[in-house]
């Protein structure tokens, strides 16, 4: 099976990508060539498409920007007042005042609803097949349909039925889509595979529990995504609690001693990842989460003397003062989550000289002057050894050799804050040792599902129950006590919501997970750098306006969400 998993997402990396329609008909071009491959090519052929564009959808500008910059974690002002403009909208991403004419959610959308078109045209084609996996091929479509209406769902407020591929899709909101993206999840339960046999880059069982968890949590946001308060059921908390212990005792996850190995280039096999975004170089993997937040000065890789950052977004200052008040007078950086220090000059100045095998830039939240390969007229100085020649680094590259690169807190929309290096950043991901741009070829999978999550669903499922407080700060404990490669965060002694919001913020920091947390949690409203829209019509993004135009075919179909 896991030779297959090479097969399919061959194809995968191989199929046209077109526009997606509004009512999710899409035109495929025999993307299976059933005249030409063998019966199990051809299914292979037929889920494939469905895989095909999660790289896409986990690109920096779509599914991160909508996840992460409507939130405290992250913002992206215009660098030295011209870069990362793009027309302003990711300062009115931030600060909740996107239009249905931003790029960025017309992208995002159009990847969803491509990806369903392709689930919908994958399960109509295995009808037919003879292939002893076409009916685990037909789950696993069907739990991607799933998954993607869950995003859809969470992004936008609804969710598309449609079996039949010459029909047109019934929208659903609220309690309905929970329902049915539910009874999906549940439907391919028994069907789909362990991670053991088919990876965390495919549907497995455990994916499916953990999206169950998933949904369940959010489910009393989704029934009322504007109301002043959220009714978290008992039985919903119940089923997470179910669903997450199915996974705990499955055993088909491990949490991981080393944090940032989670999100390093050979994190592939890594225990703690569910379900992820199979995204090796050979498969054309995007190296975006790595080099987005970096600076345009730092080259991470001794080989590729061009493969540089953007100087993209930063954290708040909001967000890096919640670590600052968990630790008091101890530096954040004694959490192994918050920093990893990967070069030794940063600790000893006299280390100026670094063998390329051994050369890497540090992971985690980046602080103060950054250091790094000296670069003159495009190539990297060298110690009289060979040796890279390491130092502190300046905005050569943007003309400003007089500005170091040396990330500060304050960061914002003024034009102070707005300069290169303004702003804590994130370098959570490793850095692919393949990208030999910078952007392109990235190793490591985005990670979908870990395990640290079910351990957190869980305890926020114990407390929103029935304030089970001692049970909740056992799994908060558990997850910080795996963390052992270096030492450990301390136990917490106590728990409540709002401390499990702030764990969460430390455990999952640009996970992509921020903006419906923040929303659960009923943060969302709340005032931030640069931030202080209260409206909670902003909790879900507006449908693209070209969707709608698209759909004017049909008076009534695709209503805009309100307040947009």
């Amino acid at each position: 099976m896991k030779k297959k998993l090479s097969t399919i997402f061959a194809v995968a990396g191989l199929l046209m990508l077109s526009n997606a329609c509004t009512d999710l008909k899409e035109q495929v071009l025999d993307e299976t060539l059933t005249a030409k491959l063998s019966e199990e090519e051809t299914v292979n052929g037929l889920l494939a498409p469905t895989y095909a564009l999660l790289p896409n959808l986990f690109q920096h500008t779509t599914y991160f920007a909508l996840q992460e910059i409507s939130t405290d974690e992250a913002i992206l002002p215009y660098r030295g007042g011209t870069d990362w403009g793009d027309n302003g909208i990711y300062i009115a991403l931030h600060g909740h005042n996107t239009t249905s004419t931003d790029p960025n959610v017309n992208n995002t959308w159009n990847q969803l609803v491509q990806s369903i078109s392709r689930c919908i045209t994958a399960i109509e084609g295995l009808k037919t097949a003879t292939s002893p996996n076409a009916a685990l091929y037909t789950a696993e479509a069907r739990g991607m349909r799933a998954y993607y209406n869950m995003v859809m769902l969470d992004l936008f407020g609804i969710a598309f039925v449609k079996d039949d591929p010459g029909t047109t899709s019934k929208i659903i909101r609220g309690d309905e889509a929970v329902k049915y993206i539910e009874s999906e999840l549940l439907a391919v339960e028994p069907t789909v595979q362990p991670k053991s046999v088919v990876g965390p880059g495919r549907l497995n069982q455990a994916a499916v529990w953990s999206l169950l968890a998933r949904l369940n949590l959010n489910a009393a946001v989704y029934r009322n995504i504007y109301g002043a308060t959220f009714d978290f059921k008992a039985e919903d908390m119940d089923k997470v609690i179910q669903y997450t212990d199915k996974v705990i005792n499955s055993g088909q996850a491990k949490l991981s001693a080393d944090y940032f190995a989670i999100f390093g280039n050979n994190n592939h096999t890594n225990e703690e990842i569910i379900f992820a975004v199979d995204q090796r170089a050979e498969l054309n993997g995007h190296n975006r989460m790595a080099y987005f937040s970096i600076s345009g000065d730092q080259f991470p890789l001794a080989e590729f003397p061009a493969a540089n950052g953007t100087d993209g977004p930063a954290i708040t200052s909001d967000f890096y003062q919640s670590w600052v008040q968990a630790y008091g007078a101890v530096d954040p950086s004694r959490d192994p989550r918050f920093y990893q220090q990967n070069m030794s000059i940063y600790t000893n100045a006299a280390d100026t000289c670094v063998a390329d095998a051994d050369y890497k830039i540090n992971r985690g939240i980046l602080r103060g002057q950054q250091y790094g390969a000296l670069r003159v007229n495009g190539a990297f100085l060298r110690c009289p050894d060979g040796k890279l020649k390491v130092g502190k680094l300046s905005y050569v590259t943007r003309n400003r050799a007089d500005l170091p690169v040396s990330f500060s807190e304050m960061i914002d929309f003024t034009t102070a804050g707005s300069n290169y290096n303004t702003g804590y950043r994130v370098e959570k991901y490793e850095f692919s040792s393949k990208s030999n741009t910078g952007r392109n070829r990235g190793e490591a999978d985005i990670v979908i599902a870990r395990l640290a999550d079910i351990y957190l669903m869980r305890a926020e499922a114990k407390l929103r129950k029935s304030n089970d407080a001692a049970g909740a700060l056992a799994d908060v404990n558990l997850v910080r006590a795996s963390r052992t490669k270096t030492l450990a965060p301390p136990a917490l002694t106590s728990m409540t919501l709002d401390l499990l919001f702030r764990e969460r913020g430390f455990e999952f920091y640009w996970e992509m997970l921020r903006r419906p947390d923040m929303i659960r949690f009923g943060k969302y409203e709340g005032q931030w750098t640069e931030k202080t829209n209260t409206d909670v019509k902003k909790r879900i993004f507006p449908i693209p306006q070209t969707a709608i135009d698209g759909a004017s075919n049909l008076p009534g179909y695709l209503k805009q969400n309100d307040g947009y």
